[in-house]
């Protein structure tokens, strides 16, 4: 159902009598178990933290409050559908998935049962497109979008050019892994760079190969697409060889503290990607101390508050219930559907003025999704890690990625995609 239908609807709706309102019912597909532990667990604790203090602070969303029905998955894919099939029948409105795996496992059948998924900045990166994927959303950008954007980077590093530099990608060796080797490739035709691609095998604990590998060929630059104990085992192994750590960049997966503090200080002027500022110098975490963890209700021991992994849990937290307040708005009301938060999702923005109301500003770029665009803002900046402060710091400004050579890659990828599986793309006129 359209918003602007649901909206017509809602002068009827608000004069019918109903019965108390059900919580907002949101599944959380956890790890806080197994090697990637390190960067599940304060994710999964920003998110909660988040919807604890709508609840405490607001009485949840619209007046109703909102449940985080949390299952672990261990980072499996296999558990994860298990949390799917075990959750969906208990008013799910939404599905973050937590994993390029379980995405791609989730997309068609969340399509079939249409409850919307998002997969916040990994997944199929494809699924962007909303003409052939309306019940996925990426937001806030894409692999292909980090990819891109760290390409720019180096060739502004580099004065303009790459011409003649040697990449080398480190990767998970998984569906995630792989997502931005394309990119990479068709990125290297256009400026002239040679790209070597270095799998590393789950968890990601033996990378000495790679290493010497990378020690012996000597590349201008080394990618990293990693998560949990690999990004540091590969953060410590890149200081071993005295790889210089400025040049060595890992996606906004491998940079959080979990990745850089274990290795102590050869973690120093190490880079990653991220979509939004790191630290906690925002008002809303003073609300979480007072409403949440002062209160004993947070999700863990409040060590992990303003880490990059905790604010990315809750940047997602906030998107979700930014489409949840769109969704009463438009209902009229404050129980809501799976329909009516697809739509909300798709009509989702939210302003410089909104992120300040919010108690973050500058906490990260505005952007306005729509029926084709289902991963704004498709921006990223680059962060550096400073050992003896242990902080990260930006870098750069916001960047875009190169849409001249994205944007034909994901229409192409889509499409086929369509055409494989009988999908006539909406108009979205």
């Amino acid at each position: 159902m359209r918003l602007s239908t649901i909206a017509a609807m809602a002068a009827t709706a608000m004069m019918t009598a109903g019965p108390a309102l059900a919580d907002l019912t949101i599944p959380l597909l956890s790890y806080r178990t197994g090697a990637y532990a390190p960067s599940g667990i304060p994710y999964a604790d920003g998110f909660t933290d988040y919807m604890t203090l709508l609840n405490e602070r607001d009485g949840g969303i619209g007046g109703v409050p909102v449940n985080v029905l949390e299952c672990e998955t261990g980072y499996n894919t296999q558990k994860g559908v298990e949390c799917y099939e075990a959750t969906k029948g208990d008013g799910s409105l939404i599905y973050i998935p937590q994993s390029t795996g379980i995405t791609y496992q989730l997309i068609p059948k969340a399509t079939a049962d249409e409850i919307p998924v998002h997969s916040v900045a990994y997944g199929r990166t494809s699924a962007v497109n909303g003409k052939v994927f309306p019940w996925v959303f990426i937001n806030p950008g894409t692999y292909w979008d980090a990819a891109s954007i760290m390409i720019k980077y180096a060739l502004e590093q580099e004065g303009g050019s790459l011409e003649g530099k040697k990449i080398a990608l480190v990767y998970h060796n998984s569906a995630y892994g792989k997502e931005p080797i394309r990119t990479l490739q068709e990125l290297g035709k256009k400026h002239g760079y040679e790209l070597t691609e270095l799998a590393v095998d789950h968890p990601g604990q033996e990378q000495k190969s790679q290493w010497l590998q990378i020690r012996r060929e000597r590349p201008d630059y080394v990618f990293m697409w990693g998560w949990g104990v690999m990004n540091q085992v590969a953060i410590q192994e890149a200081a071993n060889i005295r790889f210089p750590m400025e040049k060595f960049m890992g996606v906004w997966w491998s940079g959080s503290e979990g990745d850089v503090v274990p290795v102590g200080d050869g973690a120093d002027g190490y880079k990653s990607v991220t979509w939004h500022a790191p630290g906690k110098d925002f008002p809303v975490f003073d609300d979480i101390q007072k409403h949440v963890v002062d209160a004993g209700k947070a999700a863990g021991d409040g060590s992990k508050i303003g880490e990059v992994g905790y604010d990315r849990g809750l940047y997602t937290a906030v998107l979700v219930a930014e489409a949840i307040r769109i969704a009463q708005e438009a209902t009229g009301g404050g129980e809501i559907t799976p329909a009516d938060m697809r739509d909300a999702y798709e009509a989702l923005g939210i302003t410089d003025e909104r992120w300040t109301e919010l108690g973050l500003p500058g906490f990260a770029p505005a952007f306005q999704n729509s029926c084709e665009d289902h991963g704004a803002p498709h921006m990223g900046a680059m962060q550096q890690w400073d050992a003896k402060a242990k902080k990260w710091t930006l870098v750069s400004d916001f960047m875009e990625p190169d849409y001249d050579v994205v944007n034909p890659l994901i229409e192409e990828d889509s499409m086929a995609f369509a055409a494989e599986n009988n999908i006539t793309p909406r108009t979205c006129e």
